[in-house]
């Protein structure tokens, strides 16, 4: 089990930051693959899911909804061409910052976990955007993202209705332990 940890957080760092080999296939299945095959992304969006699930019913719905909305906006800054620094850092962080939460069953008011999770999108979407490859339409490839996000952020509600049985919640925050060290594995490197 140790050695297959160690072989899979050896290739993090080759799969990070969401980059497609190639990036053929189109706007839309581009899109649509570029947070499932980076492991930065896909923790975020399925932890986004989780924390969802902690915080009860009214987040669980509201945040998969504000994720991709948010993240539009973003993207449509990547693809202006304007300049947000640190992106890959705070999409990192957005890993450590959620898989904490999710791990300590840390609550906060619905406002703020839309502030929270809005300004994560913002640099998830920006990353989007700016790794748009030229030839393909950005609304096809934004719908490939989005969709692709909503089914992150599906995955990340059905683990979390794990917490509604008796060892559920603890395979739950356990899950939110490996997201935060994914994060902090990205953050550091």
């Amino acid at each position: 089990m140790i050695r297959l940890l160690a072989y899979l957080l050896g290739f993090l760092p080759v799969m990070a930051f969401g980059h497609l080999p190639g990036s053929g296939g189109g706007g839309f299945l581009t899109g649509f693959l570029h947070p499932i095959v980076g492991i930065d992304h896909l923790i975020a969006m399925v932890a986004v899911g989780l924390w969802g699930a902690f915080l009860g019913e009214r987040a669980l719905w509201i945040l998969p909804i504000v994720f991709p909305s948010i993240m539009a906006v973003g993207a449509a800054i990547g693809i202006s061409g304007l300049e947000i620094p640190l992106v890959e850092s705070v999409i990192a962080l957005s890993g450590v910052v959620f898989g904490t939460f999710i791990m300590f069953r840390f609550k906060v008011s619905l406002t703020i976990a839309i502030l929270l999770v809005g300004i994560f999108a913002i640099f998830h979407g920006y990353a989007h955007g700016l790794e748009m490859p030229n030839r393909v339409s950005a609304v096809t490839y934004g719908a490939g993202f989005v969709v692709g996000t909503g089914l992150l952020h599906w995955a990340g509600i059905v683990i979390g209705f794990g917490t509604k049985f008796p060892r559920g919640e603890l395979l739950v925050r356990g899950c939110g332990g490996v997201v935060s060290l994914i994060g902090l594995t990205y953050l550091v490197s």
